[in-house]
C-alpha cells in the first residue's frame, strides 16, 4: 500500500514537472518570436555602445557580414538571448512552485532572497558591461587605427556582425555569472562549507584567483579584465559580510 501511494506520488511529481516545463517551453517561444519581430531593434540597442563610441571619435564606420546567412543567424541569436533573459524569472518562479511545496516554512524563507537577488546581480552585472565596460574597450581598440602614415596603409576597423554580437553576449554572461559570488559564498556558508575567517585568511589568493578568472573570461585586453577584477572584489568584501550576517542569525537560532 505505501510502496503504491510513494509510486503514486513519484508520477504525479513527475506530471508536473513535465506540465512547468511545457509552460516555460511555450513561454520562451513565445517570447522568442515576439523578439525575432523585434530583433533589429534589439541589435539596434546592442550595437549602441560602439556606435557612440564611433560617434564621439568623429569616425565614418559600419558593421559587416561576410556570409549570405551571418546577418539571419545573428538575429536569431539575438532573439534567443533576448527570450531567456526575459524568461529566466518566470522558469525561477516555476522551479520554486516545484521545491516549495516540499520545502519548511525556515527552508523558504532561506531559499526565497537568493531567487530575488540573483537576477538583480545578473542584470547589475550586464548593465555595468553595456554603459561602462564595452564603451571604454571599444575606445581602447580604436586607439589602434592608423591613417597610413607609419603602416603604408590605413588601419581601419570593420566589424563584423556576429562577432560584435558574439563579444557582447559573452561579456554580458561573464560579468552576469561572475556577479553571482555573493549567492555562491553564501549558500556555501549556509551549509557549513565556508565561513568568514575562512574568507579572510584565504582573501590574498582569491584576489588572485579573481584576475585569473577575469583573463579567462574577457578579451585579452587591460579595461575589460580591471573593469571585471574590481567589482568582484568589491562582491568578494560583500560576501564576507552577508557571511557574518548568516553566521550571526545561526548561532541566534540554535541558541
Amino acid at each position: 500500500m505505501e510502496s503504491n501511494q510513494a509510486e503514486t506520488g513519484f508520477f504525479s511529481h513527475l506530471k508536473e514537472l513535465r506540465e512547468r516545463l511545457i509552460h516555460s517551453i511555450i513561454f520562451l517561444s513565445i517570447i522568442f518570436v515576439i523578439s525575432y519581430y523585434y530583433s533589429e531593434n534589439i541589435y539596434g540597442f546592442l550595437v549602441s555602445p560602439y556606435a557612440e563610441a564611433v560617434k564621439e571619435s568623429n569616425l565614418d564606420r559600419r558593421l559587416i557580414f561576410t556570409a549570405l546567412q551571418e546577418t539571419f543567424l545573428t538575429y536569431l541569436k539575438v532573439s534567443f538571448f533576448t527570450a531567456f533573459f526575459i524568461t529566466s524569472p518566470y522558469i525561477l518562479i516555476q522551479v520554486w512552485k516545484f521545491i516549495a511545496p516540499g520545502l519548511y516554512q525556515n527552508e523558504k524563507s532561506a531559499i526565497m532572497p537568493y531567487l530575488i537577488i540573483t537576477p538583480i546581480l545578473f542584470l547589475l552585472g550586464g548593465m555595468l558591461v553595456y554603459y561602462l565596460i564595452m564603451p571604454l574597450a571599444i575606445k581602447f581598440f580604436l586607439s589602434f587605427e592608423s591613417s597610413g602614415q607609419f603602416t603604408n596603409l590605413p588601419i581601419q576597423l570593420e566589424a563584423k556582425v556576429n562577432e560584435y554580437l558574439s563579444l557582447i553576449m559573452k561579456l554580458i554572461f561573464a560579468f552576469g555569472l561572475s556577479f553571482q559570488l555573493p549567492v555562491i559564498l553564501s549558500l556555501l556558508a549556509r551549509v557549513g562549507v565556508v565561513d568568514s575567517k575562512f574568507l579572510k585568511k584565504r582573501r590574498k589568493y582569491v584576489v588572485v584567483m579573481i584576475f585569473a578568472a577575469a583573463a579567462i573570461l574577457t578579451p585579452p585586453d587591460p579595461i575589460t579584465q580591471i573593469g571585471l577584477a574590481i567589482p568582484l572584489l568589491i562582491l568578494y568584501e560583500m560576501s564576507i559580510i552577508s557571511v557574518k550576517l548568516i553566521e550571526k542569525k545561526l548561532e541566534e537560532n540554535n541558541a
